[in-house]
């Protein structure tokens, strides 16, 4: 990756305060804003460049690391933690030659590497980094998941085709090898991590691979018995009411919930609650049918 002066970028210096970025930001971000240069991909791409200058150099963090290792700012940690491991190699190797007598630098390297799997680079050979991993996140809606699909994102100007396995949940993340950042001096590539949110725009409530869902149930049904047609995921079934239900029963149909993940066939169980709903707007006949009943029952 070709080094990038982010202080040129934002036509500041080294020293300029967390104020002085700030106030450089704002004004380029005017400066190339698409809005203001329509169509202009010249502009586009500075204004892109604007925006990576702000994050790097508006974070401490992120400022340190540029201002000490350039480029390869986003690979600081590995650099540092290689560097220990070298200095802590030179030790071991001086008092090693304290202790032994001493031994002559590629005698020693020998030895050494004989012991402990090897050293540090030499000459010119430089230490591969991996890739950095990049994150996304993908919604979908719930009726999304319920079956395999094939999705195409882009990431980084780049096309990805990914399959989506029904039955993914909220917030379930996965990974897809190798399409993340670019490793540094031949290192291998970062993962593409994709973090999926869900949306429920559904009558079910899902836990789970099972799904829950409140059905009404008329008093005549609930205190005769029969039959009545219900929503499942995937259409419509017939449930068999018993005589003398109750409010808020609730009832199992098998195999009739959300997929299991990665396990193809596999289904959770669709839990039905009913709701008794009483008669309104009865007429006067009606009235005094259920007089009649009300004076059977307290006799």
């Amino acid at each position: 990756m070709a080094f990038i002066d982010y202080y040129k970028t934002l036509g500041i210096t080294k020293t300029a305060t967390e104020a002085e970025i700030k106030k450089a930001y704002r004004k380029m971000a005017r400066k190339y804003h698409p809005d203001v240069n329509p169509n202009d991909k010249a502009a586009e791409a500075k204004f892109k460049e604007v925006n990576e200058a702000n994050e790097v150099l508006s974070n401490a963090e992120n400022r340190t690391k540029y201002d000490k290792h350039g480029k390869d700012w986003k690979h600081a940690d590995d650099i540092e933690r290689q560097q220990k491991q070298q200095q802590q190699y030179a030790r071991q190797r001086h008092s090693s030659q304290q202790a032994s007598g001493g031994f002559g630098d590629e005698g020693y390297s020998d030895f050494f590497e004989s012991m402990f799997g090897g050293g540090p680079s030499r000459g010119n050979r430089s230490v591969k980094f991996r890739g950095q991993d990049y994150n996304a996140e993908l919604q979908l809606n719930l009726r999304d998941v319920y079956t395999t699909e094939k999705r195409t994102l882009t990431v980084n100007g780049k096309n990805i085709r990914i399959t989506i396995p029904a039955g993914v949940k909220d917030g379930q993340q996965i990974k897809i090898l190798g399409h993340g950042g670019e490793g540094l001096n031949g290192g291998p590539k970062g993962d593409l991590l994709i973090r999926f949110s869900i949306t429920n725009n559904t009558d079910f409530k899902r836990d789970g691979d099972n799904l829950y869902a409140t059905v009404d149930l008329d008093l005549y049904t609930a205190m005769l018995g029969g039959e009545l047609m219900v929503n499942t995921f995937d259409g419509k079934v017939k449930l068999t009411v018993k005589p003398e239900t109750q409010n808020g029963i609730k009832v199992k149909l098998k195999g009739k919930g959300f997929p299991v993940y990665k396990k193809d066939g596999k289904f959770g169980h669709l839990y039905i609650t009913y709701a008794l709903k009483t008669p309104t707007k009865i007429t006067a006949k009606e009235k005094q049918l259920f007089e009649k009943l009300a004076k059977l029952r307290q006799s």
